[in-house]
């Protein structure tokens, strides 16, 4: 693989160590990468736009390293200055990635994926075209994986009332054009093969303990064993077919469970998927790289 290749890799590597601190956000990378790179082609913007985007969409909580792990997994609703810690993950993302040569490709949606339309988002209080397309994008699927998605103080709500939820906000929450356009998608069942997975035909999966998410990786046969990220409790992959589920093992492993491992299978996937995206003049973005 040329340096091009692992410095993209090592972007994702990153944001899906950063994505193990959460208990409840198993496989929200993912979801929102591919729902962005969905609403991206929807708008129906340049290849290398849409592979930009898709990127954006995995490295948006980047931030998110620097919020405590007592903020991060809080069962209850958050206070005031614990939803303070939580709004400085954009800048903390944004100084991260400020380091990384290929930084300028995920910056918008990193830095920018809160701010609103009517002004009223963060960190920057930027409206309207002010907030660059793809910060705009990323933000309506952020929101409504954010909203169909289990959180530790309430359930996923049913698709059809997050998209009630972005039509009603269309220009003042969400960018109008870009939520129309997700809300088509909607309505026509193209978000349904994202929506409840934590990876291409990986179905979520919880913890029967305790609630959190326990994203399996493709790779894990059957008779593996996982464990929850937040209780420690383990489970046994059982694979029939197509279809996988967990059956409790009777086992604990806390340091198991805590351990960030990448889904390196998943990431060589979403590597080759941006970069074939990139049409030759479009490497441009990295002129110095390419070999």
């Amino acid at each position: 693989m040329n340096y091009a290749l692992e410095l993209i890799k090592s972007l994702y590597s990153m944001a899906m160590v950063v994505e193990a601190r959460d208990a409840y956000t198993g496989g929200h990378l993912w979801r929102v990468s591919q729902f962005s790179r969905l609403l991206a082609q929807a708008l129906h913007l340049p290849p290398g736009e849409v592979a930009r985007i898709e990127l954006g969409g995995f490295l948006h909580d980047l931030g998110k390293v620097g919020v405590p792990d007592a903020i991060l997994n809080k069962r209850e609703r958050l206070s005031e200055e614990e939803y303070a810690v939580i709004k400085t993950h954009p800048q903390v993302g944004a100084d991260l990635l400020a380091g990384h040569p290929l930084a300028s490709l995920a910056h918008e949606a990193v830095y920018m994926h809160h701010e609103m339309p009517n002004g009223g988002g963060y960190p920057q209080g930027l409206a309207g075209e002010a907030i660059p397309l793809a910060a705009r994008i990323v933000a309506v699927c952020d929101a409504f994986d954010a909203m169909t998605s289990s959180r530790p103080y309430r359930q996923g709500m049913p698709v059809e009332k997050a998209l009630q939820i972005i039509r009603e906000q269309l220009g003042n929450q969400f960018d109008a054009s870009a939520g129309r356009a997700f809300l088509a998608l909607g309505e026509a069942g193209k978000l349904a093969h994202v929506v409840g997975h934590s990876e291409p035909g990986i179905p979520m999966q919880h913890c029967a303990m305790c609630g959190p998410i326990i994203a399996v990786p493709r790779r894990q046969k059957d008779g593996a064993q996982v464990f929850c990220p937040n209780c420690a409790s383990g489970y046994r992959v059982v694979r029939h077919g197509q279809t996988l589920a967990l059956a409790p093992a009777g086992t604990r492993d806390p340091v198991a469970a805590r351990q960030p491992v990448p889904d390196s299978e998943l990431i060589d996937e979403l590597v080759a998927t941006v970069y074939r995206s990139l049409p030759t003049p479009r490497r441009g973005w990295l002129p110095r790289l390419w070999g």
